[in-house]
């Protein structure tokens, strides 16, 4: 028998699921603690997944509501290459990851899972981490807990200017 710590997944099975979209925040700040945001920008920002592949896992959402890659203004899309490469920066400072895995995933048929707002992903990777648990067993491991994990970034990004 296989037995995965992950506390917070009971909130998403059995808590209400929103209707509004998880990644239109709104203007007030009140709310970063408890929705994982790191990080506001000026088009763009740094949050959490709350359900994480991997410790760490962040995504880089613009504020405003769109589905592709194509819908981004210049300015939209040049800082959300800029805060990939923040929080890459962070990672590897905060996590001492052996790689990172950067991807966008446009439509359902891509694996997006929340498909009506684009978001990049950046997850940290080490050799030997949880990869052969989802091969062999379809096992993802999360090996920290949310909340340490948020305090742990929090800081990194108190020191980015937007």
């Amino acid at each position: 028998m296989k037995t995965l710590w992950a506390p917070w997944r009971i909130e998403y099975i059995l808590g209400p699921k929103p209707e509004e979209c998880v990644f239109c925040l709104p203007e007030h700040t009140d709310e970063d603690e408890q929705r994982l945001v790191l990080h506001r920008g000026k088009f763009c920002f740094v949050i959490m997944n709350k359900y994480p592949y991997s410790s760490g896992h962040l995504m880089v959402p613009p504020y405003r509501h769109v589905k592709c890659l194509t819908e981004l203004s210049r300015e939209e899309a040049h800082e959300m290459m800029d805060y990939m490469q923040v929080c890459t920066d962070i990672l590897k400072k905060a996590f001492n990851p052996h790689g990172i895995n950067i991807g966008l995933n446009i439509g359902e048929a891509a694996g997006a899972g929340i498909e009506e707002h684009l978001h990049f992903h950046l997850v940290p990777r080490w050799i030997g981490d949880h990869s052969f648990m989802a091969v062999m067993s379809e096992t993802m491991v999360i090996p920290e807990h949310l909340r340490t994990t948020y305090g742990k970034l929090k800081p990194y990004f108190e020191k980015v200017k937007s």
